[in-house]
């Protein structure tokens, strides 16, 4: 009966070494503070950061594939009242929304590269299936020295 009783014990204690550890390990995981809103981008001011190009299906061409080009940048802040565009620390990702040919031209040559925009008109993304979070209707690439 001793044996038995002995057996059993250290299993237990084995058993108890093992779980103490990762019970106190998940003890220790306090939540990460909230994230902070980006900084605030207004009316003129620039917007930095890598270019990627997408194809993308045209809706008001039929479906044609066309170039959708976007800014990954820092989290922003949107002016009032788009804010935030109900995300926690607010955008990363903007389209630039081409109005002519030239501007897609002069896009595409710097595509996968850094580039500085001067955002004359922004707002968070609204139709579904944008793949960015927010949309610059008017702007204008800074040139660098």
């Amino acid at each position: 009966m001793t044996k038995l009783f002995a057996t059993r014990l250290a299993l237990v204690a084995t058993m108890m070494l093992l779980v103490t550890p990762a019970i106190s390990a998940q003890q220790e995981d306090a939540a990460p503070p909230p994230p902070k809103p980006g900084k605030p981008i207004n009316t003129g001011d620039v917007l930095s950061g890598e270019l990627n190009a997408m194809k993308v299906r045209d809706v008001k061409n039929a479906g044609k594939r066309i170039a959708m080009y976007q800014i990954t940048s820092e989290p922003r802040r949107l002016p009032a009242p788009n804010g935030l565009c109900n995300l926690e620390t607010g955008p990363e990702t903007f389209q630039l929304v081409t109005s002519s040919d030239a501007q897609a031209t002069q896009l595409k040559s710097f595509v996968g590269k850094e580039i500085s925009v001067k955002v004359d008109e922004v707002a968070c993304a609204s139709d579904p299936g944008q793949m960015s979070e927010a949309v610059v209707t008017k702007w204008s690439i800074i040139k660098k020295q």
